[in-house]
């Protein structure tokens, strides 16, 4: 049952690395929005658009590592 272990690494790895994104695109717009008042509409468009990209990508690698440690699930 060794795949199940590296599976469970992917999967915190994927989650960490999202939260890390969203993280540091956050504090670069906020940076973006102090230095540039008026763009503030801009710059939070972009931001959700780029979090929600980020959140996608870390919910897809989560249930593909899910569905690589329960092969069940698929064939069943």
């Amino acid at each position: 049952m060794m795949v199940g272990s590296i599976v469970s690494i992917g999967m915190g790895l994927a989650v960490i690395g999202a939260a890390l994104g969203i993280g540091w695109i956050g504090a670069k717009a906020m940076e973006s929005i102090a230095r540039q008042p008026e763009a503030v509409g801009d710059i939070r468009a972009n931001m959700i658009l780029m979090a929600a990209f980020i959140e996608g990508a870390a919910l897809i690698a989560l249930i593909l590592s899910f569905l690589v440690a329960n092969p069940t699930v698929v064939a069943g």
